[in-house]
């Protein structure tokens, strides 16, 4: 179910939006499934959202799913992957993308993938992400104001 779309004026008013989810907002919906982000992981599986990854994002999901405080065996990462990454589109990030400077340089990848893939927003509970959100092109949000843009269903 791996998403390819066009991007720019191509895309309607009826597609789902795109959003660039950072790694803990990921982690939060997949590891915890009865938690505050529920509605998430709910989205991308219904294609309400389309979720961008790129090869460093998902490299960093990765990384984290690994983390020895999960205690997420072998299998158990995989079948966490295996709940995220289909639903994805993924997006070549080629060259150089300017973005604004950030406090936490491990946080350029996201910016990154917000601008390459024409995210329609950045889904974070980072503070240095959400430091951006007045100067960044494409809007930064906390969950709770992107839940919010999502029509009811």
């Amino acid at each position: 179910m791996v998403h390819s779309r066009q991007v720019g004026p191509e895309r309607t008013g009826t597609s789902p939006p795109r959003w660039v989810l950072d790694t803990n907002v990921v982690l939060s919906a997949l590891l915890f499934p009865s938690g505050r982000l529920t509605w998430l992981r709910d989205a991308w599986r219904s294609g309400a959202i389309v979720p961008l990854a790129s090869g460093e994002t998902t490299t960093e999901l990765i990384r984290v799913l690994h983390y020895p405080r999960f205690g997420l065996a072998p299998g158990e990462q995989e079948d966490l992957l295996a709940d995220y990454l289909p639903y994805c589109e993924s997006v070549v990030v080629s060259g150089a993308v300017a973005t604004p400077e950030c406090r936490d340089p491990r946080d350029r990848p996201f910016l990154e993938l917000a601008l390459a893939g024409e995210a329609d927003a950045l889904v974070t509970g980072d503070k240095d992400l959400l430091a951006l959100a007045a100067t960044y092109p494409i809007p930064v949000l906390p969950p709770t104001a992107a839940l919010a843009t999502l029509p009811a269903r």
